[in-house]
């Protein structure tokens, strides 16, 4: 069954971020997130995974330059 998260846990379940991050995230169309009402936003555990894969793949891709 899929698990959802608040704000708050995906922070943290992302290596301590702050919230603002996640929310900054979301609003660039890097997280997905779900509306369940107007003041109720979660994140999927699979979308979550994925953007993890996402980030992990592009640290990983030797076209892409590191400082």
């Amino acid at each position: 069954m899929e698990q959802f998260y608040r704000v708050a846990k995906v922070a943290e379940m992302l290596g301590q971020l702050s919230q603002s991050t996640v929310w900054l995230y979301t609003r660039q169309g890097k997280l997905k997130s779900t509306k369940l009402s107007p003041k109720v936003t979660v994140w999927r555990e699979s979308d979550i995974r994925a953007f993890v894969q996402s980030q992990n793949d592009a640290l990983n891709d030797p076209r892409v330059k590191t400082a």
